[in-house]
């Protein structure tokens, strides 16, 4: 595959669990996907999913351009526990030019290194460790994005005391510093949100704001 590829192309390096499950997740979504591992078994399986899974016994410059990982828009280095394999092949991904090179890291002073070399790094465990937690000691939360350490979207259920409010009578941006940009449910989303909208029991307070003021609003509600 040395052809240039079109913008939904991904390259994934490593299959282990993590690597395994993103891979399988983007083929699904119909993405073209270029895979790379050593272990022939892994491979073998990704194959019913996607035509370009190779077989590298190493991850030298030479190897990866081979396979034609340089013409994907985003390559993902799923290597977290070898952590000088993990630097060095970041390394050549983000040297071969690619736009978008994310990496997994297994600790912060990796994952600072990693960024140095212009990646992109994510933190697997410990960000599923956070959702575990979130999850465990609040039964309204449902889902959030970080933007960044201080400030998220988050998905909040309602809960029973807020059924028959209106978004007037919450004022959360006054008592909170936080503002709702969506109501979801299973019928549809809305983000033309009136004050006068009354909140159901099937409905999902979407809000963005301080981390902080998010997790008061939940413990009061």
């Amino acid at each position: 595959m040395k052809k240039k590829k079109s913008a939904q192309s991904f390259g994934i390096i490593g299959l282990g669990r993590f690597g395994m499950a993103l891979a399988i997740s983007l083929t699904q979504a119909g993405k073209e996907v270029i895979v790379i591992d050593r272990n022939e078994s892994k491979l073998r399986e990704i194959r019913q999913y996607t035509d370009y899974a190779f077989v590298a016994p190493d991850l030298s410059t030479e190897t990866l351009q081979e396979t034609g990982i340089q013409n994907c828009e985003v390559v993902v280095v799923c290597i977290g526990e070898k952590i000088d394999i993990c630097i060095l092949t970041t390394m050549r991904i983000v040297e071969m030019g690619v736009p978008r090179v994310i990496a997994k890291a297994i600790s912060p002073e990796v994952g600072a290194v990693l960024e140095k070399l212009g990646a992109e790094v994510v933190y697997p465990e410990r960000d599923m460790a956070l959702f575990l937690g979130r999850k465990l000691v609040s039964s309204n939360f449902l889902d959030y994005i970080s933007l960044d350490n201080s400030v998220e979207i988050r998905q909040i259920k309602v809960s029973d005391g807020l059924v028959g409010q209106t978004v007037e009578d919450l004022d959360i941006r006054k008592e909170y510093g936080l503002n709702i940009i969506a109501i979801e449910n299973e019928k549809y989303t809305n983000i033309e949100i009136s004050p006068q909208y009354r909140l159901n029991e099937e409905d999902v307070i979407v809000v963005i704001g301080k981390v902080n003021n998010i997790d008061r609003f939940e413990e009061n509600i």
